[in-house]
């Protein structure tokens, strides 16, 4: 049995008009997509696919369901073959039990959908009708916004007042229950006091890619704190995956061929106003992983726009960092900065549509933005990048991270842009990183790298002081290709690993991916970047892992456990030794029978590894 949760969250995260599109010739037709139905014949269109309700109809033959059932219908595929090809083009793994919990934990996300509908209705006929209401459509009104995008994107209004939505149903405690898994009603935990969440606030729907409302941001009006205030996580909603905006673009037009990623609600709404109907925002994060996966199922290229001031550009960087594994062929991305003082809204009001695209036009390419950014840094480091030293450093700078793209044309394209920024070869670039980032792999334990066979232009001036060792750590890889897997434990857990480089190395990845300063494999390259550990890095990014990509989890959790298991024995024997080194007079009972106890282990074959 594959558990229900797991098929709604399948079905949630898959288009269906992708999944038919690939199949049959659709058109936009109104809200839908039409096409000549493939399941009987026909010479007008009558087979109507719904982007909104993930659904396909045929008005001939009465076909109809959803793109699992599509799959098994045109493709002749049965259930778990349809579930697995959808869930592959995921990145999923299909489980293949149930149980009561799941079938309980799929009618709690039905009612958290119900109550967070019902929320949505209620915000919007407050602003049709609050008394308060005044403020926040006057607000609205100063952003330049009509009534017909508002009501595009389901905007309301939460008045101010403590129990607006509870007011709804006092004596109701499964109302009350299904307002707190739905993240609209917080708890104060010391007199357990309820109020909602959303107080005096223009409401932001936060829809998936099959128009439920999953979420909320809300928009102070006026002067408090938080600016910005989204819901919780719930069983419906991970802001770290959705993005504002994305149902609407993609409800706006046939099809999508880029996405302008900007930073806030209101710039998306102030966008769409002009016509610019491609914008998306991250909710309150970073651009993830999952955001740029998700982004290029649905378009090739990805514009990136920020502010142009120092947090902008480091913003962009970590952008670049993120995005650069994905760009394979056929993909791109751009960056785009904004000129000081200027939000997206505010720029778009000033110069109008027009001349917002023309900019959009010109913003910058990776490769521009990529060798842009690597040269500036070089200056403030005293480097002058035309110079025989700083294209030196260039080369060295740049190549690792044009080296997290995927095998293609594109990725020659940056050597060959790179080739062109330093005079050297494109041939020769490949040879010196090979050469510079992995000379120790064929080297005897603890050898260091043969900086002599390194071309003497992009030598450095001092060899790395670590020593690294011919053989890669494993988990140390899959942490490196997957920085988020450090989060399938505690911090805590990590803290024992102090011997040796690699263990040191993979602690300190561990607690930066817990503290949120690295969150993608490009980050931990560029914090690492000319230092000893790049060493390291290379090597990890060569590394084939033993299991498929589903079970990457499963194998790091299982190479941990063994590793604190190791580490705990050689503390626990550490202990004996300095035990054992004490006069047996002055060994107390407690003493003794711990060394008892150690040597009986070991002794009945619990771990060979114990016995001295």
């Amino acid at each position: 049995m594959i558990p229900p949760t797991f098929i709604d969250e399948l079905l949630a995260r898959t288009d269906i008009v992708e999944i038919i599109e690939s199949r049959v010739a659709l058109k936009k037709t109104g809200q839908n997509f039409s096409g000549l139905c493939p399941f009987h014949q026909e010479k007008s269109p009558s087979f109507s696919v719904s982007q909104e309700k993930q659904f396909y109809y045929c008005f001939g033959c009465q076909a109809s369901g959803s793109a699992l059932k599509f799959l098994m219908e045109f493709d002749r595929m049965d259930f778990l073959s349809a579930v697995e090809s959808l869930a592959s083009r995921l990145g999923l793994a299909v489980p293949n039990d149930a149980s009561s919990e799941d079938r309980e934990a799929v009618e709690q996300r039905k009612l958290i959908f119900d109550t967070l509908t019902d929320a949505k209705d209620f915000y919007k006929q407050q602003l049709r009708s609050s008394p308060q209401r005044a403020r926040a459509v006057d607000y609205l009104k100063q952003r330049g916004l009509t009534g017909e995008v508002a009501n595009r994107f389901e905007i309301g209004f939460a008045p101010p007042g403590w129990q607006n939505l509870l007011a709804l149903k006092p004596d109701s405690s499964s109302y009350l229950s299904r307002l707190l898994d739905a993240g609209l009603v917080v708890t104060q935990d010391a007199e357990a006091k309820r109020y909602d969440r959303f107080r005096d606030r223009v409401m932001f729907p936060i829809r998936d890619l099959r128009g439920r409302t999953i979420a909320f941001g809300g928009r102070v009006i006026g002067d408090g704190k938080p600016k910005y205030l989204n819901s919780p996580e719930t069983a419906v909603f991970h802001k770290g995956r959705e993005l504002y905006g994305l149902f609407e673009a993609r409800r706006s037009q046939k099809k999508l061929s880029r996405l302008l990623v900007v930073e806030g609600y209101m710039d998306v709404v102030a966008l769409a106003q002009n016509q610019i109907e491609f914008a998306v925002a991250t909710l309150g994060t970073a651009t993830s992983d999952e955001h740029i996966q998700r982004m290029f199922r649905q378009v090739s290229e990805i514009i990136f726009c920020f502010d142009g001031d120092a947090a902008g550009r480091r913003a962009a960087w970590k952008a670049m960092l993120t995005v650069l594994p994905h760009l394979s062929d056929g993909r791109s991305a751009r960056f785009m900065f904004l000129p000081d003082g200027d939000d997206p809204d505010s720029l778009v009001r000033r110069v109008g549509q027009a001349a917002f695209l023309a900019q959009l036009a010109a913003s910058h390419s990776v490769s521009d933005w990529l060798f842009e950014k690597l040269a500036q840094d070089l200056k403030e480091n005293g480097l002058d990048p035309t110079g025989i030293a700083g294209k030196a450093a260039l080369s060295k700078d740049a190549m690792p991270l044009i080296n997290l793209m995927p095998e293609g044309v594109f990725r020659q394209l940056m050597i060959d842009a790179l080739s062109q920024n330093t005079g050297l070869s494109t041939q020769r670039l490949q040879d010196v990183t090979v050469k510079y980032d992995s000379s120790f792999e064929s080297a005897g334990q603890d050898a260091r790298p043969r900086y002599d066979e390194v071309p003497a232009e992009v030598q450095d001036t001092q060899a790395p002081e670590m020593l690294i060792n011919a053989s890669l750590d494993p988990a140390l890889s899959l942490l490196i290709l997957q920085p988020e897997l450090a989060l399938e434990f505690q911090v805590e857990a990590f803290e024992c690993l102090t011997r040796g480089d690699q263990d040191q190395l993979l602690r300190t990845i561990a607690s930066d991916v817990h503290a949120g300063s690295l969150s993608s494999p490009g980050e931990i390259l560029a914090k690492f970047s000319g230092k000893p550990e790049q060493g390291f890095l290379k090597k990890a990014f060569e590394y084939k892992p033993l299991l498929s990509t589903e079970h990457l989890k499963d194998e790091f959790i299982g190479l941990m456990k063994s590793k604190f298991k190791r580490y705990n024995q050689q503390d626990g024997r550490a202990q004996i030794d300095a035990l054992l080194q004490k006069p047996p007079s002055q060994l107390s009972e407690d003493e003794r029978g711990l060394i008892r106890q150690y040597f009986s282990k070991a002794s009945a074959g619990d771990d060979p590894s114990l016995i001295p």
